[in-house]
């Protein structure tokens, strides 16, 4: 027999991913359209600044929330990377 207090948290758990997934869906919608506007205004497709803001940001958030921000930089980089990524297929037409 199944133990229902470790289902419980097993569907928490697998609620909170349904909620990510969604949530990185919409970050890419908008991402993809910074991505068309940057190749349209010919801007380049990384913003090392701005990375490095949110990466500063996203530590702090982290902090607050008790997360660790060496995991939340890393989470966040995979993120930035992939959009770069994927704006750099629009610039080049891809």
């Amino acid at each position: 027999m199944a133990d229902e207090t470790l289902n419980r948290y097993r569907q928490s758990i697998d609620n909170i991913d349904a909620a990510l997934v969604f949530l990185l869906a919409e970050r890419f919608k908008v991402t993809q359209a910074v991505g068309r506007y940057k190749a349209e205004s010919g801007l380049p497709p990384a913003d090392p600044g701005r990375e490095e803001r949110q990466i500063a940001r996203l530590r702090e958030l982290a902090k607050t929330a008790d997360l660790d921000p060496e995991f939340s930089e890393k989470f966040l980089r995979f993120i930035i990377d992939e959009v770069i990524r994927h704006h750099e297929q629009l610039r080049d037409g891809a």
